[in-house]
Protein backbone atom coordinates (compact mmCIF):
# COMPACT_ATOMS: atom_id res chain seq x y z
CA UNK A 1 0.00 0.00 0.00
CA UNK A 2 1.31 2.95 -1.04
CA UNK A 3 1.01 5.94 2.04
CA UNK A 4 2.61 9.63 2.60
CA UNK A 5 5.45 9.18 4.57
CA UNK A 6 6.09 12.54 7.12
CA UNK A 7 8.10 14.42 4.93
CA UNK A 8 5.63 14.41 2.41
CA UNK A 9 2.51 15.84 4.82
CA UNK A 10 5.26 18.56 5.99
CA UNK A 11 5.34 19.79 2.43
CA UNK A 12 2.37 19.49 1.89
CA UNK A 13 1.63 21.45 4.70
CA UNK A 14 4.34 24.06 3.58
CA UNK A 15 2.42 23.87 -0.16
CA UNK A 16 -0.61 25.31 1.76
CA UNK A 17 1.33 28.28 3.50
CA UNK A 18 2.78 29.17 -0.04
CA UNK A 19 -0.90 29.01 -1.93
CA UNK A 20 -2.68 30.85 1.25
CA UNK A 21 0.14 33.84 0.98
CA UNK A 22 -0.23 33.87 -3.10
CA UNK A 23 -3.92 34.67 -2.60
CA UNK A 24 -2.81 37.56 -0.46
CA UNK A 25 -0.52 38.28 -3.16
CA UNK A 26 -3.15 38.61 -6.05
CA UNK A 27 -5.21 41.13 -3.84
CA UNK A 28 -2.46 43.83 -4.03
CA UNK A 29 -3.91 44.58 -7.61
CA UNK A 30 -6.72 45.63 -7.00
CA UNK A 31 -6.02 47.31 -3.87
CA UNK A 32 -3.78 49.56 -5.57
CA UNK A 33 -6.39 50.54 -8.45
CA UNK A 34 -8.06 52.35 -5.06
CA UNK A 35 -5.25 54.68 -4.71
CA UNK A 36 -4.14 55.53 -8.34
CA UNK A 37 -3.30 58.71 -8.01
CA UNK A 38 -0.06 57.26 -5.79
CA UNK A 39 2.98 56.14 -7.94
CA UNK A 40 4.37 52.43 -8.31
CA UNK A 41 7.26 53.63 -6.13
CA UNK A 42 5.42 54.60 -3.19
CA UNK A 43 2.78 51.78 -3.35
CA UNK A 44 5.95 49.08 -3.66
CA UNK A 45 7.89 51.20 -0.70
CA UNK A 46 4.87 51.50 1.56
CA UNK A 47 4.22 47.54 0.57
CA UNK A 48 7.43 45.42 1.07
CA UNK A 49 9.27 48.45 3.16
CA UNK A 50 6.68 48.75 6.50
CA UNK A 51 5.55 45.35 5.92
CA UNK A 52 9.11 44.04 6.27
CA UNK A 53 10.44 46.54 8.76
CA UNK A 54 7.04 44.94 10.93
CA UNK A 55 8.39 41.32 9.89
CA UNK A 56 12.09 42.06 11.71
CA UNK A 57 10.18 43.74 14.69
CA UNK A 58 8.02 41.02 15.64
CA UNK A 59 11.10 38.98 14.68
CA UNK A 60 13.47 40.66 16.89
CA UNK A 61 13.88 38.62 19.62
CA UNK A 62 14.50 35.08 17.16
CA UNK A 63 16.99 37.65 15.18
CA UNK A 64 18.98 38.49 18.40
CA UNK A 65 19.33 35.02 19.83
CA UNK A 66 20.61 34.04 16.01
CA UNK A 67 23.22 36.71 15.36
CA UNK A 68 26.09 34.83 14.97
CA UNK A 69 24.16 32.36 12.54
CA UNK A 70 23.19 35.19 10.90
CA UNK A 71 26.72 37.43 10.71
CA UNK A 72 28.33 34.06 9.46
CA UNK A 73 25.84 33.96 6.71
CA UNK A 74 25.81 37.90 5.60
CA UNK A 75 26.75 37.21 2.65
CA UNK A 76 23.17 35.57 1.76
CA UNK A 77 21.30 38.31 3.94
CA UNK A 78 22.94 41.08 2.25
CA UNK A 79 21.93 39.48 -1.26
CA UNK A 80 18.44 38.63 -0.54
CA UNK A 81 17.86 42.28 1.13
CA UNK A 82 19.02 43.84 -1.66
CA UNK A 83 16.55 41.38 -4.06
CA UNK A 84 13.54 42.23 -1.36
CA UNK A 85 14.45 46.00 -1.86
CA UNK A 86 14.09 46.04 -5.87
CA UNK A 87 11.64 43.46 -6.35
CA UNK A 88 8.61 45.62 -5.42
CA UNK A 89 9.80 48.91 -7.32
CA UNK A 90 10.18 46.97 -10.31
CA UNK A 91 7.22 44.77 -10.12
CA UNK A 92 4.88 47.87 -9.25
CA UNK A 93 6.68 49.29 -12.30
CA UNK A 94 5.97 46.74 -14.31
CA UNK A 95 2.54 46.85 -14.10
CA UNK A 96 2.06 50.83 -14.41
CA UNK A 97 3.69 50.16 -17.92
CA UNK A 98 2.83 47.23 -19.38
CA UNK A 99 -0.47 46.69 -17.57
CA UNK A 100 -1.57 44.77 -14.19
CA UNK A 101 -2.28 41.53 -16.50
CA UNK A 102 1.51 41.98 -18.61
CA UNK A 103 3.50 42.96 -15.52
CA UNK A 104 1.94 40.46 -13.32
CA UNK A 105 2.17 37.40 -15.35
CA UNK A 106 6.04 38.41 -16.58
CA UNK A 107 6.97 39.38 -12.96
CA UNK A 108 4.94 35.92 -11.04
CA UNK A 109 5.52 33.53 -13.92
CA UNK A 110 9.19 33.95 -14.95
CA UNK A 111 10.33 33.81 -11.56
CA UNK A 112 10.17 30.09 -11.58
CA UNK A 113 12.59 29.04 -14.09
CA UNK A 114 14.61 32.01 -12.83
CA UNK A 115 14.59 30.11 -9.47
CA UNK A 116 15.46 26.54 -10.90
CA UNK A 117 17.99 28.05 -12.87
CA UNK A 118 19.53 29.34 -9.85
CA UNK A 119 18.92 26.26 -7.64
CA UNK A 120 20.54 24.26 -10.43
CA UNK A 121 23.87 26.55 -10.38
CA UNK A 122 24.01 27.00 -6.76
CA UNK A 123 23.23 23.83 -5.04
CA UNK A 124 23.23 21.79 -7.75
CA UNK A 125 19.57 20.34 -7.50
CA UNK A 126 17.91 18.82 -10.28
CA UNK A 127 14.81 19.28 -11.32
CA UNK A 128 12.44 16.71 -10.95
CA UNK A 129 9.55 15.45 -13.71
CA UNK A 130 6.61 16.34 -11.64
CA UNK A 131 8.37 19.81 -11.06
CA UNK A 132 8.41 20.44 -15.71
CA UNK A 133 5.41 19.32 -15.76
CA UNK A 134 3.27 21.31 -13.05
CA UNK A 135 5.79 24.43 -14.52
CA UNK A 136 4.89 24.10 -18.00
CA UNK A 137 1.50 23.69 -17.19
CA UNK A 138 2.14 26.88 -14.87
CA UNK A 139 3.57 29.09 -17.57
CA UNK A 140 1.40 28.26 -20.46
CA UNK A 141 -1.77 29.12 -17.99
CA UNK A 142 -0.67 32.77 -17.06
CA UNK A 143 0.52 32.94 -20.69
CA UNK A 144 -2.96 32.58 -21.92
CA UNK A 145 -4.37 34.75 -19.14
CA UNK A 146 -1.53 37.40 -19.80
CA UNK A 147 -3.30 36.62 -23.66
CA UNK A 148 -6.59 37.14 -23.23
CA UNK A 149 -6.75 40.05 -20.90
CA UNK A 150 -4.16 41.85 -23.69
CA UNK A 151 -6.94 41.47 -26.52
CA UNK A 152 -10.03 41.48 -24.04
CA UNK A 153 -10.29 45.41 -24.86
CA UNK A 154 -8.52 46.58 -28.37
CA UNK A 155 -9.99 50.07 -27.96
CA UNK A 156 -9.11 50.56 -24.55
CA UNK A 157 -7.39 54.28 -25.11
CA UNK A 158 -5.11 53.41 -21.87
CA UNK A 159 -3.33 50.42 -23.12
CA UNK A 160 0.65 51.27 -23.39
CA UNK A 161 2.52 52.01 -26.28
CA UNK A 162 4.54 49.49 -27.52
CA UNK A 163 7.81 51.29 -25.75
CA UNK A 164 5.87 51.38 -22.53
CA UNK A 165 4.97 47.50 -22.92
CA UNK A 166 8.72 46.91 -23.58
CA UNK A 167 9.99 48.77 -20.14
CA UNK A 168 7.44 47.34 -18.54
CA UNK A 169 7.96 43.19 -19.76
CA UNK A 170 12.35 44.31 -19.24
CA UNK A 171 11.16 45.68 -15.46
CA UNK A 172 8.97 42.21 -15.10
CA UNK A 173 12.58 40.34 -15.78
CA UNK A 174 13.97 42.14 -12.87
CA UNK A 175 11.11 41.10 -11.28
CA UNK A 176 11.15 37.81 -11.61
CA UNK A 177 14.78 37.68 -11.04
CA UNK A 178 14.80 38.96 -7.73
CA UNK A 179 11.83 37.25 -6.16
CA UNK A 180 13.64 34.52 -7.16
CA UNK A 181 16.39 35.59 -5.26
CA UNK A 182 14.88 36.56 -1.99
CA UNK A 183 13.15 33.07 -2.01
CA UNK A 184 16.26 31.27 -2.81
CA UNK A 185 18.07 33.23 0.11
CA UNK A 186 15.41 32.80 2.87
CA UNK A 187 15.25 29.11 1.72
CA UNK A 188 19.28 28.68 1.98
CA UNK A 189 19.02 30.39 5.31
CA UNK A 190 15.98 28.26 6.82
CA UNK A 191 17.81 24.94 5.48
CA UNK A 192 21.34 26.42 7.06
CA UNK A 193 19.52 26.37 10.71
CA UNK A 194 18.02 29.37 10.66
CA UNK A 195 14.16 29.35 12.03
CA UNK A 196 11.65 30.58 9.08
CA UNK A 197 10.91 34.13 11.52
CA UNK A 198 14.22 35.16 12.13
CA UNK A 199 15.33 34.14 8.48
CA UNK A 200 12.43 36.05 6.59
CA UNK A 201 12.15 38.99 9.45
CA UNK A 202 16.50 39.74 8.60
CA UNK A 203 16.18 39.58 4.96
CA UNK A 204 12.77 41.75 4.88
CA UNK A 205 13.81 43.89 8.02
CA UNK A 206 17.12 44.80 6.21
CA UNK A 207 14.95 45.25 2.48
CA UNK A 208 12.31 47.16 4.10
CA UNK A 209 15.35 49.96 5.58
CA UNK A 210 16.63 50.03 2.38
CA UNK A 211 13.28 51.00 1.16
CA UNK A 212 13.04 54.01 3.48
CA UNK A 213 14.69 56.73 0.99
CA UNK A 214 12.23 55.45 -1.24
CA UNK A 215 8.92 55.34 0.46
CA UNK A 216 10.07 59.18 1.95
CA UNK A 217 10.63 60.49 -1.55
CA UNK A 218 7.70 59.35 -3.07
CA UNK A 219 5.16 58.67 -0.50
CA UNK A 220 3.23 62.18 0.10
CA UNK A 221 0.36 61.07 -2.13
CA UNK A 222 -0.10 58.58 0.65
CA UNK A 223 -1.14 60.66 3.35
CA UNK A 224 -4.26 62.79 1.14
CA UNK A 225 -6.78 60.30 2.00
CA UNK A 226 -8.07 58.35 4.37
CA UNK A 227 -8.67 55.52 1.72
CA UNK A 228 -4.76 55.98 0.03
CA UNK A 229 -3.98 55.98 3.67
CA UNK A 230 -6.01 52.60 4.52
CA UNK A 231 -4.54 51.38 1.20
CA UNK A 232 -1.29 51.68 1.90
CA UNK A 233 -2.55 50.13 5.90
CA UNK A 234 -3.65 47.49 3.98
CA UNK A 235 -0.93 46.57 1.80
CA UNK A 236 1.38 46.85 4.46
CA UNK A 237 -0.24 44.47 7.24
CA UNK A 238 -2.15 41.70 5.06
CA UNK A 239 -0.49 40.87 1.44
CA UNK A 240 3.27 41.55 2.67
CA UNK A 241 3.48 41.14 6.74
CA UNK A 242 0.96 38.23 6.19
CA UNK A 243 1.57 36.66 3.12
CA UNK A 244 5.56 36.74 3.57
CA UNK A 245 5.20 35.04 7.16
CA UNK A 246 3.01 32.25 5.85
CA UNK A 247 5.84 32.05 2.63
CA UNK A 248 8.38 31.99 5.38
CA UNK A 249 6.92 29.02 6.64
CA UNK A 250 6.29 27.32 3.40
CA UNK A 251 9.95 27.86 2.77
CA UNK A 252 10.47 25.60 5.32
CA UNK A 253 9.27 22.74 3.82
CA UNK A 254 9.41 23.43 0.34
CA UNK A 255 12.35 23.99 -1.84
CA UNK A 256 12.13 27.66 -3.36
CA UNK A 257 11.60 26.66 -7.39
CA UNK A 258 8.43 24.57 -5.75
CA UNK A 259 7.37 27.60 -3.91
CA UNK A 260 8.05 30.46 -6.52
CA UNK A 261 5.63 27.73 -8.70
CA UNK A 262 3.20 27.77 -6.37
CA UNK A 263 3.12 31.93 -6.63
CA UNK A 264 1.73 31.24 -9.91
CA UNK A 265 -1.66 31.30 -8.40
CA UNK A 266 -1.31 34.93 -7.92
CA UNK A 267 -2.11 36.12 -10.96
CA UNK A 268 -4.48 33.71 -11.15
CA UNK A 269 -6.53 35.46 -7.90
CA UNK A 270 -5.76 38.70 -9.67
CA UNK A 271 -7.63 38.30 -12.97
CA UNK A 272 -10.94 36.92 -11.22
CA UNK A 273 -10.57 39.53 -8.18
CA UNK A 274 -10.26 41.91 -11.43
CA UNK A 275 -13.62 40.55 -12.74
CA UNK A 276 -15.38 40.53 -9.61
CA UNK A 277 -14.74 43.81 -8.03
CA UNK A 278 -13.39 46.11 -10.72
CA UNK A 279 -15.55 44.46 -13.61
CA UNK A 280 -13.04 43.41 -16.50
CA UNK A 281 -13.82 40.85 -18.93
CA UNK A 282 -12.05 37.85 -19.06
CA UNK A 283 -12.43 35.65 -22.20
CA UNK A 284 -12.88 32.11 -21.94
CA UNK A 285 -8.80 32.05 -23.01
CA UNK A 286 -8.44 33.84 -19.42
CA UNK A 287 -10.47 31.10 -17.98
CA UNK A 288 -8.57 28.51 -19.36
CA UNK A 289 -5.71 29.95 -18.10
CA UNK A 290 -6.62 29.83 -15.05
CA UNK A 291 -8.11 25.99 -15.11
CA UNK A 292 -3.89 25.24 -16.08
CA UNK A 293 -2.66 27.52 -13.15
CA UNK A 294 -5.60 25.15 -11.16
CA UNK A 295 -3.59 22.08 -12.94
CA UNK A 296 -0.33 22.79 -12.28
CA UNK A 297 -0.86 23.44 -8.17
CA UNK A 298 -2.55 20.15 -8.07
CA UNK A 299 0.75 18.50 -10.07
CA UNK A 300 2.78 20.22 -7.37
CA UNK A 301 1.08 19.50 -4.15
CA UNK A 302 -0.15 16.13 -4.71
CA UNK A 303 1.36 13.86 -2.03
CA UNK A 304 4.25 12.13 -2.53
CA UNK A 305 4.15 8.10 -1.83
CA UNK A 306 6.57 5.64 -0.41
CA UNK A 307 6.35 2.04 -2.39
CA UNK A 308 5.04 -0.13 0.38
CA UNK A 309 6.35 -3.68 0.05
CA UNK A 310 6.22 -7.21 1.92
CA UNK A 311 9.19 -7.98 4.04
CA UNK A 312 10.39 -11.15 5.36
CA UNK A 313 9.84 -11.34 9.40
CA UNK A 314 12.69 -9.08 11.59
CA UNK A 315 13.73 -8.00 8.00
CA UNK A 316 14.02 -3.68 8.14
CA UNK A 317 13.02 -1.07 5.57
CA UNK A 318 15.27 1.44 4.70
CA UNK A 319 14.12 4.94 5.20
CA UNK A 320 13.10 6.64 1.18
CA UNK A 321 15.52 9.00 0.07
CA UNK A 322 15.20 12.43 1.14
CA UNK A 323 15.04 15.51 -1.17
CA UNK A 324 16.51 18.68 0.52
CA UNK A 325 12.58 20.02 1.79
CA UNK A 326 12.72 16.75 3.63
CA UNK A 327 15.39 16.95 5.42
CA UNK A 328 14.81 20.29 6.58
CA UNK A 329 10.75 19.02 7.49
CA UNK A 330 12.40 16.28 9.19
CA UNK A 331 14.44 18.51 11.71
CA UNK A 332 12.50 19.97 14.93
CA UNK A 333 11.26 23.62 14.23
CA UNK A 334 9.20 25.07 17.44
CA UNK A 335 8.22 27.55 14.46
CA UNK A 336 6.14 25.66 12.64
CA UNK A 337 2.55 26.08 13.01
CA UNK A 338 0.15 26.44 9.74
Amino acid sequence: MNTPGPGARSAGAGSLCVLAASVLWGTTGTAATFAPAVGPLAIGAVAMGLGGLLQALVAAPRIVRQAAGLRARRGTVLLGSIAVAAYPLAFYSSMRLAGVAVGTVVSIGMAPPASAVIERVMDRHRLTGRWKLGAALGLLGTLMLCAAQATGAPGDPERASMGATALGVALGLVAATTYALYSWAAHRLITGGITSRAAMGTVFGLGGLLLVPVLLATGAPLLDSRSTMAVGAYMALVPMFTGYVLFGWGLAHVPASTATTLSLLEPAVAAVLAVLVIGERLPAAGWGGVALVLACLAVLTAPATVPGRRRRRGESVPPPERTSAEHTAARPDPEWAP
